[in-house]
């Protein structure tokens, strides 16, 4: 029964996927029961398994690929709360995908690839071996690369290319960083740290940076993060994906896997590499601010933004404290939450009002107060209002700060939190206190369009006020630190 878990859990994504590539266009109610479906039977499957991993259990599967090589697949706490949000978020963006897409064309190859990228996604949670990371982070660049081309237009397959470009170079320095490591250590299971002391520091130092390399592309690191903004010539429903679920965080999850499971905390300090990667972080969170600043379009300072709010969790796994392990981690899920009900929004804003660029946005709260209310309650949360969850975020990272002896940290979160309210305040202003343009639209006549985006901002507010809950994303942080990772 333990094997059969995670197995199970890899087909209800792996399975709808490979129907639907098959099934014809106009089948419109079986491509969504297959998509409904699959989401809807893996979030069963993970909840049943919250409870016994909650109490300590772990479950565990190999599956041979050849002699001397097999996948392990293996859920422990730490997966679970990077498939919990996978899960629970991939159900609400096929809703909403199913509403914004209504009868479109060629929607079985996006449905079949939406569903692939998913099972990628859970398989590289579950990976207990870098190799089996490894697969699972490739299966998942080569899944995403067709939403994002999905339009099939100028502007996308250009974004499509700037992706490839960033991303299969970082995926040949991970290889190599990989076959590097396992080459003196052999084989790398994430519940058996390797020897490192068979290795020259310095070897270890550039394999650490080349890891870094490999997994910043996609956590969009400065300067890997080219490719991010472009991306969003993608649709609605395949920008909230790679905000919040996928890409970004797939890079995020990798990073934490490197820190605490292959290298370990203790030698990443030792090799004096954790101020480095904290001062990248750092660098990424007030420069993708900037950024943000300066984009005139509501999705690419929504991109931007999320360039600075993943680094969070990266700046989290780099300082050596326990509170800044348990902020980084419970940021993974709250930002999630925050970033695709921004871009949940968006999309509504921009298929029912037409509004694509900041200016647009001029009087939309009165036309669509409920819409406009989620954009808000995510736009507040990110900026760190209290009680939100980006509060909670970012008082943990400052306690972490001080408990790692980097005050400093507290500096980047004040200037972070001045440079959100500085690009997401004034979007609040149009929204509210100006008036619409005479020839402007704008209805919420789509429940299941805006279903979605409401759920998730009620979501992002209820896991700050109740973060002191055992179950909250928090409390289920502040297990994975104490029960894998102190002393």
């Amino acid at each position: 029964m333990t094997a059969l878990l995670p197995v199970a859990i890899l087909l209800s994504s792996l399975i709808p996927a490979g129907v639907t590539f098959f099934l014809a266009q106009d089948s419109h109610r079986l491509r969504n029961t297959l998509s409904l479906g699959g989401a809807t039977v893996k979030l069963a499957l993970i909840v049943v398994m919250l409870v016994a991993v909650g109490q300590g259990a772990s479950y565990e599967a190999r599956l041979n690929l050849a002699p001397g090589l097999y996948l392990l697949l293996r859920i422990d706490a730490l997966s679970l709360l990077f498939m919990t949000l996978s899960a629970v978020l991939w159900l609400l963006t096929t809703v909403y995908a199913i509403a914004y897409f209504g009868t479109k064309a060629e929607l079985s190859r996006f449905f079949g690839f939406f569903s692939l990228c998913v099972g990628a996604t859970t398989g590289l949670a579950m990976a207990g071996s870098l190799i089996t990371f490894f697969l699972f982070f490739e299966l998942l660049t080569l899944s995403t690369w067709p939403l994002v081309v999905h339009k099939q237009d100028a502007k996308s397959l250009a974004a499509g290319r700037s992706y490839l470009t960033f991303a299969l170079p970082g995926s040949a320095a991970l290889l190599l960083a990989i076959v590097w490591l396992e080459s003196a250590t052999g084989p790398v299971l994430f519940t058996e740290p390797p020897d490192l002391s068979v290795m020259p520091d310095s070897h270890l130092r550039i394999i650490f940076a080349l890891f870094i390399a490999g997994l910043g592309v996609k956590a969009a690191l400065v300067p890997l993060h080219g490719w991010l903004p472009g991306a969003m010539a993608a649709p609605a429903p395949v920008s909230a994906l790679l905000h919040a679920v996928a890409v970004v965080k797939a890079g995020a999850f990798g990073i934490v896997r490197l820190v605490y499971d292959v290298f370990g905390i203790a030698s990443v300090q030792d090799l004096g590499l954790g101020t480095p990667l904290a001062l990248l972080a750092s660098v990424t969170i007030l420069w993708g601010s900037v950024r943000a600043l300066q984009q005139g379009e509501i999705k690419k300072r929504l991109a931007f933004s999320t360039v600075s709010q993943v680094s969070y969790i990266v700046l989290g796994a780099a300082l050596a404290g326990p509170y800044a392990a348990i902020g980084g981690l419970a940021h993974l899920v709250h930002q999630g939450l925050m970033k695709i009900t921004l871009f949940f929004c968006a999309g509504i804003f921009d298929e029912r009002a037409g509004a694509k660029r900041i200016e647009d946005l001029n009087g939309l709260g009165a036309r669509m107060p409920v819409t406009s209310v989620c954009f808000s309650l995510g736009a507040l949360g990110m900026i760190g209002l209290p009680p939100m969850a980006g509060f909670v975020s970012k008082v943990y990272l400052g306690l972490g700060g001080l408990q790692a002896g980097a005050p400093w940290v507290l500096g980047v979160l004040a200037a972070s939190t001045l440079l959100n309210a500085a690009y997401f305040l004034p979007l609040l202003y149009r929204l509210w206190f100006l008036p619409a343009a005479d020839a402007a639209t704008g209805d919420e006549r789509a429940p299941l369009l805006v279903a979605p985006a409401a759920i998730t901002a009620l979501a992002s507010l209820a896991v700050g006020v109740f973060a002191a809950s055992a179950l909250s994303p928090l409390g289920w942080a502040t297990l994975i630190v104490t029960r894998e990772y102190l002393p």
